[in-house]
């Protein structure tokens, strides 16, 4: 009788690719909240550089500049090339895309909230000028038990 290990289960690699996912998402985000490495991610945008061409944009060490480096490039967000000593480095097009997939998704939740708080927001304002209009028609008509008089059956709206 043999018994199964988790490698024969399909529950570990479906939780094992989620938490790469997650994990892989959280890099990402640790990487771009870093303000020099967003920075880097613009020089390296659309044309490769090396690792020195990059540091001279920066008024920090050349080891500073290579752990925000290794940063991004652990993060899926650059690429490296060696040339002979030289390391080149150029954003990553998958990396980006993979973090634009993410910020347009959460940036389509977020909108899609808000119109909803904003729906909700015009019906329940809707709701009241309803409510207001039928206070003023119940006020209307109280002048005094007989409906005679100065001012009887009169809505004064503009006061």
């Amino acid at each position: 009788m043999g018994v199964a290990s988790a490698a024969d289960s399909p529950l570990p690699d479906r939780f094992a690719d989620e938490v790469s996912s997650e994990s892989t998402e959280s890099a990402v985000l640790r990487a771009i909240a870093e303000p020099r490495r967003r920075a880097i991610l613009r020089l390296v945008a659309s044309q490769e550089l090396s690792a020195g061409e990059i540091a001279s944009s920066f008024d920090v060490s050349r080891p500073a500049v290579s752990q925000h480096l290794t940063v991004l490039k652990d993060a899926g967000l650059l690429a490296e090339r060696r040339d002979g000593t030289r390391r080149l480095y150029r954003a990553r097009a998958a990396g980006l895309a993979e973090l634009r997939r993410f910020l347009d998704d959460l940036w389509g939740a977020a909108l899609a909230e808000a119109a909803s708080i904003a729906e909700a927001d015009a019906d329940g304002a809707a709701g009241q000028d309803m409510g207001r209009a039928v206070d003023a028609d119940r006020g209307s008509g109280s002048g005094g038990g007989t409906g005679s008089g100065r001012g009887a059956g009169r809505t004064d709206v503009g006061r």
